[in-house]
């Protein structure tokens, strides 16, 4: 595994020993990829996915736009899934990137729907 690799594993493990899921205060996880990026609702307590969104989507990938936009979509995407069951508070987790560009723009997006974090 090259050192990238590496140092974004640690960073997420150090993350994730401060932070943690409920039912009632789901965990926002952020994966990117090179070319998508994938958000997850996670309650740690039982260990679940509440819900997701992609950049794969088809609502979402039909859209022209660059990554940066895509990513804002997404976000917005989530909130609103997550307003459908009824939950308004999360504990945003960056998943080891740097809270820039695609992963901010997740982050607005997610705030924009009405989430708060």
């Amino acid at each position: 595994m090259n050192s990238k690799v590496n140092a974004r594993q640690k960073i997420r493990y150090r993350i994730r020993k401060k932070i943690a899921g409920s039912a009632e205060k789901p965990r926002l996880s952020v994966f990117r990829s090179n070319n998508d990026i994938y958000v997850q609702l996670i309650d740690d307590a039982n260990g679940n996915t509440i819900a997701s969104a992609s950049s794969r989507e088809k609502d979402i990938a039909a859209q022209k736009g660059n990554k940066v936009a895509t990513s804002k979509m997404v976000g917005e995407s989530i909130a609103k899934k997550s307003q459908e069951l009824g939950i308004k508070n999360v504990v945003f987790d960056r998943g080891g990137y740097i809270y820039h560009g695609r992963v901010k723009a997740v982050a607005e997006g997610a705030r924009e729907g009405g989430l708060q974090f």
